[in-house]
């Protein structure tokens, strides 16, 4: 069975840090380009960042570039979104979404997580 488990998420004051993970199972991460995406209330999904099965493409969402990192682990069958200088509008609930093709359109995913809420607050 495949499956996507997040986690990671939390509380946190703005300027700082969380650490998301993402650890799959039921298949390789070899084989698949992982998505991160956030949902906040009221809004709609939107892309954070995409990583290609061997870990040598990356691409960010404008409001995150130069302040998430996007990264694997394909040893641990693991995926990591490394998330500094946090601000409220990063408010979410994260979404990691696996698919075999090189894309990072939503809708192309086949696999998704069930989310991790993400909080940055004051």
């Amino acid at each position: 069975q495949l499956q996507l488990v997040e986690s990671g998420g939390g509380l946190v004051q703005p300027g700082g840090s969380l650490r998301l993970s993402c650890a799959a199972s039921g298949f390789s991460l070899d084989y698949y380009t992982i998505g991160w995406f956030r949902q906040a209330p009221g809004k709609e999904r939107e892309g954070v960042s995409c990583i290609s099965s061997s870990g040598g493409n990356t691409n960010y969402a404008d409001s995150v570039k130069g302040r998430f990192t996007v990264s694997g682990d394909n040893a641990k069958n693991t995926v990591y979104l490394q998330m500094n200088s946090l601000k409220p509008d990063d408010t979410a609930v994260y979404y990691c979404a696996a698919t075999p093709l090189r894309t990072c359109l939503a809708a192309r995913y086949d696999y998704w997580g069930q989310g991790t809420q993400g909080t940055v607050s004051s």
